[in-house]
């Protein structure tokens, strides 16, 4: 065994092997990283890197991950690696055995999913995310050995359908390759089973392949990686973890469990009417929203809010009458709701006429939207933007800012951190006939009456709803 230079990861194994041909030390290192001298000059693979390997007569092919260059830029195909083999021969049967033994075992040791379950959305989007995964997906999930049970999605609601009644313990995960729409379906479907204090155990992972993927943007953002497939699947792969806020909506016994945002006004509006939009990607939005500043509508409303310490100065003192009903802790099946006591807290709260009132529980929105920058995963709050007026080119320019986050610092908007949320809807202005939209991670909650399709059946109706947060309810894969 050759020794180890000092100074360097301690060593796995190190031994002497052919590398093209010439004889070399090779050394895997306790953080993934294989070293070798070729030509006099010293090299490596990736830290972290390998896959998997195949041993192939007498030589050993080590599957790795190189990492590359390529900045923070959304909607590429590259991600910050590349796939890359690394061969090599040991110079006896023995030595080959021991090499593969240690590979195991370091493979082993490194906690990554085994089998996973992934759901495949081919209607979100521009509907690639089959091609998405059978081309960039599937072949790192195969070369890291990991097992794939694949579902494609049918129907809306399918997803949380199967969720509801899987058999969870054979898995080590559940994988969305989609927009954030499927997302919000597992997790809802795990909250609706009986166990699903076990169910929310399994991690789930965001592959983007939607039209906003703002749940996966700001999981890979923060650490400098591209919000693609690949960085995304090798995230999975690795196996790291963080828990994540989930926020319970409520309207009488109904419920609906928000792991992105909720949006009424201005926000809503563009999300939901910009559909007809949608063969045009992610710039539906920008399309539609500049309609919607032009002729701007503004609500008549109330909202009433917990304030988290620091942000006790927003608002006015209100006492808050909630509903009980909707928090019965264990007595129904599934999860009820956080077993906070929101009628014991100070609350606050703000009277309209509201441009947009936006609730949001991770910083992007969608690829191009930094909606919340200083909102994080699991703190036990919500971050609340609140506009209740606003000047037409103020909001333009305004809107021009979601993409760096800098539109909260604008004196025509409200930014604070909330612990519960109360949201009393009214007409609009300008016509009180109409009402308006209630959006929770991208679904009409809400259809008042003469609002867009509100002849269609949505879950809640246009009246008062609260929602409270329980802090690091949900699992997620993350790069981190």
């Amino acid at each position: 065994m050759d020794r180890q230079p000092e100074n360097d990861p301690p060593a796995i194994i190190s031994y002497r092997v052919l590398v093209n041909g010439v004889v070399t030390p090779l050394t895997l290192t306790a953080d993934g990283e294989l070293r070798w001298t070729e030509s006099g000059r010293r090299k490596s693979t990736a830290k972290k890197g390998i896959l998997s390997f195949v041993v192939e007569g007498n030589k050993v092919r080590v599957k790795t991950l190189v990492e590359r260059g390529g900045g923070i830029c959304c909607g590429g195909n590259a991600g910050d690696y590349a796939r890359k083999d690394f061969g090599f021969e040991p110079l006896s049967d023995e030595s080959r055995k021991l090499w593969c033994d240690k590979l195991h075992q370091h493979l082993d040791s490194l906690g990554r999913p085994k089998k996973l379950f992934v759901f495949v959305n081919p209607f979100g989007g521009n509907k690639s995310a089959r091609k998405i995964f059978v081309e960039e997906v599937k072949p790192l999930f195969e070369d890291a050995n990991i097992q794939l049970e694949i579902q494609e999605t049918k129907y809306q609601l399918h997803a949380k359908e199967i969720v509801r009644s899987m058999d969870v313990s054979k898995y080590d995960g559940i994988v969305c390759v989609s927009g954030d729409g499927v997302l919000v379906e597992v997790v809802n479907g795990l909250l609706e089973r009986a166990d699903w204090r076990t169910a929310l155990q399994l991690p789930i992972g965001m592959v983007p392949a939607g039209s906003g993927n703002g749940m996966i943007k700001s999981l890979l953002e923060p650490v400098g990686l591209p919000c693609s497939a690949t960085s995304a699947t090798i995230s999975i792969i690795r196996g790291s973890t963080r828990s994540l806020d989930v926020a319970t909506i409520s309207q009488g016994t109904t419920k609906f469990f928000s792991v992105l945002m909720l949006a009424w006004g201005l926000v809503a509006d563009i999300d939901i009417e910009s559909e007809k939009f949608r063969w045009m990607g992610s710039a539906r939005f920008d399309v539609y929203g500049l309609q919607r500043i032009i002729c701007l509508r503004q609500y008549n409303g109330r909202i009433l809010f917990v304030p988290a310490p620091g942000f006790e100065s927003y608002g006015k003192p209100v006492i808050c009458n909630v509903d009980k009903e909707s928090y019965v802790g264990d007595k129904a099946l599934g999860y009820q709701g956080p077993d906070t006591k929101l009628e014991d807290l100070d609350w606050r709260e703000m009277k309209g006429p509201f441009v947009s009132v936006w609730l949001h529980n991770v910083p992007w929105g969608a690829e191009n939207t930094l909606a919340a920058p200083d909102a994080k995963f699991s703190d036990g709050f919500l971050d609340l933007i609140v506009m209740k007026d606003c000047p037409k080119l103020a909001l333009l320019s305004l809107m021009t800012k979601l993409n760096d986050g800098t539109h909260v610092q604008s004196p025509y908007a409200s930014y604070l951190k909330v612990k519960a949320f109360v949201l009393e809807p009214g007409a609009r202005i300008d016509d009180p006939d109409k009402e308006g939209i209630i959006d929770s991670d991208g679904e009409v909650l809400a259809r008042g009456k003469r609002s867009y399709k509100c002849d269609q059946k949505a879950l809640m109706s246009y009246d008062k709803l609260q929602i409270s947060v329980d802090q690091g309810l949900a699992t997620l894969y993350s790069p981190e």
